[in-house]
């Protein structure tokens, strides 16, 4: 027991400095979770040990977790209105390089062709947990290629439920196809009919009965019940835990309770997928890796430009060259969810060890990469391509001793409006797409970007500047872009539109030259019109 302990302690505080650090670089937990995992397994020397599984079975429920998040993403409403986009773009991305992997594999490298199936179908998908997280965090979600990238996400995410039933499928040697595709194809009906009918009712009526109780606990309790429940009935039907917790979700995202679900297991389902990549980092041979890391890189480089160019021309279709390319370059790694496929792989042996300690490396590698890649995006994207409208990429602008506007709302847009009577150089910076389409139409030089991120402070040569306007809305926004603008340059001369006195204690340990504030200044306008 104290064994079990000490490694419990050592395992956290490794997990805790790793992450702490890697978070500096910009690289995600996930890579935290891998290399404490093999670290572990080279101290204690338990790589391959049977005590590890129960470690894997509750790593395993980490993925149920997620698969239960992203089913609460996945309304049948929201499904309907990206339709076109999400099943044609992303059944064409996946199908397409499913089929070339599939090919290299089998004809090139000469690996059987169950596994590659497996290695195909793996390497088809993304990473929904980086990108998407980055698309949130940066805005770029409301992108046309934040759109278009989260639409190909979702059916990659789709797809994962019929490639773990057909790893199910490849493990079964006891049936006939036939048999096989007829009894899950029962098995599936009852289990989809039963969630949709009496299972929805469960679930509504668990939900409504904890949130009027009004005890955190409670509701928290009922969401487990449903997420376990779901997933032990699809695995007692013969299918994955994750098939029933998805659907769950999928239930959950047409209730009026599925941001306060998301948000009370977001903590949990970290803490559940941290076991799964630490027992994933348990299997990672670091002797092999060293001696095998130029083959695991040119694998690595091979697949993920044979997904960007898929991604490129599929999306260039319809969509200019700089979206295409931005696209290209968020979907071409290797997802964390080729972990899973290929754990599973290697339990029902329809993979050798071997090949699948490999593959597993392939796809840490991609997922120490793709955090830089993502964070670059558009100075990636800039060498290739010539941006529009981002301020991120980017080229710095030719002008000095002007004035920045952040923010083009209604106050935003009655500022350059005087300012061009003034006949003031400006320009607009907006994490509002609308916003700085609607600026460039009135002819105004605007950017989509952050005003609070590095690069753009550069782009916009804010060091020149004669002033920058805040008239962002929430307190927190003006503190985040003040301090990131005082910090790159400490002498610049921030006006800051406030609406309350409390607004300005916030702000009032920063070197904001001006406030003003919205009703105070209206008080004044008024007495000095109706003096006049």
């Amino acid at each position: 027991m104290d064994s079990i302990l000490i490694i419990i302690f050592i395992s956290l505080a490794i997990a805790s400095i790793l992450n702490i650090v890697l978070k500096k670089f910009s690289v995600s937990h996930i890579i935290g979770y891998i290399i404490t995992g093999t670290i572990i397994s080279n101290i204690f020397d338990f790589n391959g040990s049977e005590d590890l599984n129960s470690l894997e079975l509750i790593g395993e429920f980490g993925i149920v977790f997620l698969m239960f998040t992203i089913g609460l993403e996945l309304s049948f409403s929201k499904l309907n209105k990206m339709k076109e986009i999400i099943f044609f773009n992303g059944f064409i991305q996946v199908a397409l390089s499913s089929v070339i992997i599939f090919m290299l594999s089998y004809y090139l490298f000469n690996i059987d062709s169950t596994s590659s199936i497996i290695i195909a179908l793996a390497f088809s998908l993304s990473s929904t947990a980086i990108v998407l997280t980055y698309l949130k965090k940066s805005k770029d979600i409301i992108t046309p290629y934040g759109t278009k990238s989260v639409a190909i996400l979702v059916f990659q995410d789709l797809a994962v439920i019929p490639i773990l039933l057909l790893i199910s499928f490849l493990a079964n040697d006891t049936l006939s196809i036939t048999d096989v595709l007829f009894k899950t194809a029962i098995s599936a009906t009852l289990v989809i009919v039963f969630m949709f009918t009496l299972g929805k009712k469960i679930i509504e009526w668990l939900l409504h009965f904890s949130s009027t109780a009004r005890l955190d606990e409670l509701f928290l309790a009922s969401v487990l019940t449903i997420v376990v429940g779901a997933s032990l009935l699809a695995h007692e039907m013969g299918f994955t835990y994750s098939l029933g917790s998805f659907i769950a979700g999928m239930i959950i995202a047409g209730t009026t309770y599925h941001v306060k679900v998301e948000s009370d297991i977001a903590s949990y389902k970290d803490l559940l997928l941290g076991a799964f990549f630490f027992s994933i980092g348990t299997k990672i041979d670091i002797f092999y890796f060293a001696s095998h890391l130029h083959l695991v890189f040119a694998v690595l480089a091979f697949t993920m430009l044979i997904k960007a160019l898929i991604i490129y021309f599929l999306i260039r279709k319809k969509s200019n060259k700089s979206d295409s390319l931005k696209s290209a370059i968020a979907l071409c790694q290797v997802g964390e969810f080729s972990f899973a496929i290929f754990s599973i792989a290697i339990s029902q042996e329809i993979i050798t060890p071997e090949l699948g300690s490999f593959l597993i490396l392939v796809a840490v590698s991609s997922m120490i990469v793709t955090p830089f890649m993502v964070n670059n995006i558009y100075k990636i994207a800039s060498l290739f391509v010539v941006e529009f409208f981002e301020s991120d990429k980017i080229t710095p602008i030719k002008e000095t001793n002007h004035t920045v506007i952040c923010g083009f709302a209604i106050l935003g847009r009655l500022v350059a409006k005087e300012l061009e009577k003034e006949g003031r150089q400006f320009l607009i910076i907006s994490d509002n797409l609308q916003h700085v389409l609607e600026a460039r139409k009135r002819g105004y030089m605007a950017y989509f970007g952050h005003l609070e991120k590095h690069p753009v402070l550069e782009s916009l040569k804010i060091e020149q500047s004669s002033s920058i306007i805040i008239t962002v809305n929430t307190a927190r926004t003006k503190k985040i872009i003040c301090e990131a603008v005082l910090d790159y340059y400490p002498q610049a001369n921030l006006v800051v539109r406030i609406n309350s006195l409390e607004e300005k204690k916030t702000l009032a340990n920063l070197n904001v030259h001006y406030f003003v504030h919205a009703q105070h200044e209206t008080a004044l306008l008024l007495v000095q019109k109706s003096l006049r």
